[in-house]
């Protein structure tokens, strides 16, 4: 237990002053509507167990980015002002307390803090509350990072919502791709994910897939812990007596820490795989406690596993000259996101100095190529509302007091993303039909 105190302990000044921060300029911001700037509502988790690892990075790489771009320092395409020469003005929202108080913020911030667009949102199912509420008060709304496939299968004709990040059919097509290809021997699986949408979706796309790609490969435990549990002896102890060559995990924030320290404390990890989907946002703060030979990802090709670009280069120097650490997925993923929103908008305007409205907006950023840290972002899915991009693994090592990545592999966006309209279990179930991987 002290273990696992020392990796939050230090982290939690910053989750307090990011709360203040957020309740200072919401309270400032609702005193004009009409200020001559782009306000733009940040949604991501300032409190409780997903912040230091999930919501505070996201946080930081937000004020990071839009300090920078009010001064106009980010590299070309994006080496202009604001959006569209507007100073952008956050308003910082914590996502903790649940689907139905974020409905309720949402709206708050739109009817309220009259903001022009909504960025945010960790939690699957805060994004599947969020987003029929964004269509009905028709306010441009990104979706950074939740993963659940169900969000343009249940909002089947979105106009105002978008996601510049991945689903989890992607995460597990690719993550099954990675152990093929390095595991030959496997012959046994497990899991281990919170019991909603995200868990039981990542999980069903990842047995699918394996029965697909490694049909010999037998299932021998499954357990579904609720969302921020925090404590898993009994579902260790299950997994221990069921021996598999591989376990998998869609955990994430603290949930994911958690079960790192405490599986390894255990020797739940020895002489067999953990893969964590969600693995690269604590890569700076695993250190020994993990074992060497995890397999992470990223969600896409972010953090650690971002290219090297203009775009990541500044994202890396001036994030860890901020901060004092080094950005990790869910950093990259909100960037993506607020650069997206500046390109649709730029698109959408008529002159420079002028907002668009929001209908402008999503015309324009329906179907929108444009560049980030990440590479080049298609919004080519669900009729142009969802984001296609590739995917990497790698495994984790921690040697000579530094984490670092080895065996790191890339799967290209059309060898792990269903075609357009197609829905992606059913895809895996048919056997992936039409994936390119070459």
């Amino acid at each position: 237990m002290n273990r696992l105190k020392s990796l939050f302990v230090p982290r939690r000044p910053v989750v307090a002053a990011l709360a203040l921060m957020a309740v200072a300029l919401a309270a400032g911001s609702a005193q004009a509507a009409e200020n001559g700037k782009f306000r733009v509502g940040i949604v991501t988790f300032l409190s409780g167990a997903a912040a230091g690892p999930f919501g505070v990075p996201s946080a930081h790489a937000a004020e990071t980015v839009i300090d920078a771009l009010n001064k106009g320092l980010l590299p070309a395409p994006y080496n202009t002002k604001g959006i569209n020469g507007l100073e952008i003005e956050a308003v910082i929202i914590d996502e903790n307390g649940g689907a139905t108080k974020q409905v309720e913020e949402f709206r708050n911030l739109v009817e309220r803090q009259k903001v022009d667009a909504v960025i945010g949102y960790i939690s699957s199912g805060d994004c599947l509350a969020v987003s029929p509420v964004a269509e009905e008060l028709k306010i441009p709304t990104v979706f950074y990072d939740c993963g659940t496939s169900r969000l343009f299968e249940e909002n089947k004709a979105p106009k105002y919502s978008f996601r510049t990040g991945l689903d989890a059919v992607v995460d597990n097509v690719g993550a099954v791709r990675y152990l093929a290809d390095t595991r030959p021997k496997m012959a046994s699986i497990a899991g281990i994910q919170q019991n909603y949408a995200w868990g039981q979706d990542s999980w069903t796309d990842f047995v699918e897939t394996t029965k697909k790609l490694r049909p010999e490969v037998k299932v021998v435990g499954e357990q579904f812990p609720k969302i921020f549990q925090g404590q898993y002896g009994a579902e260790i102890s299950a997994l221990s007596v069921a021996k598999p060559d591989v376990i998998h995990s869609s955990f994430w924030g603290g949930d994911m820490e958690a079960l790192v320290l405490q599986g390894n404390a255990r020797g739940l990890f020895d002489g067999r795989t953990l893969l964590l989907t969600c693995g690269e946002s604590a890569m700076e703060h695993y250190k020994d406690q993990a074992p060497n030979g995890m397999v992470i990802g990223g969600r896409g090709p972010f953090g650690a596993f971002a290219p090297k670009n203009a775009l990541s280069e500044w994202l890396r120097a001036a994030y860890s000259a901020k901060w004092n650490e080094q950005p990790v997925y869910p950093s990259f993923k909100i960037v993506q996101a607020i650069l997206g929103l500046k390109a649709a908008v730029e698109k959408a305007a008529a002159a420079p100095g002028k907002q668009p409205d929001a209908d402008k907006i999503t015309a324009a950023f329906t179907s929108l190529t444009f560049e980030s840290p990440s590479g080049t972002v298609k919004m080519a899915r669900s009729t142009g509302h969802q984001a296609m991009q590739g995917i990497a693994y790698g495994e984790y090592y921690f040697e000579g007091g530094k984490a670092t990545l080895k065996n790191v592999r890339s799967y290209k966006d059309t060898c792990v993303t269903p075609p357009e309209g197609v829905n992606g279990q059913d895809w895996i179930k048919s056997g992936m039909p039409g994936a390119k991987c070459d």
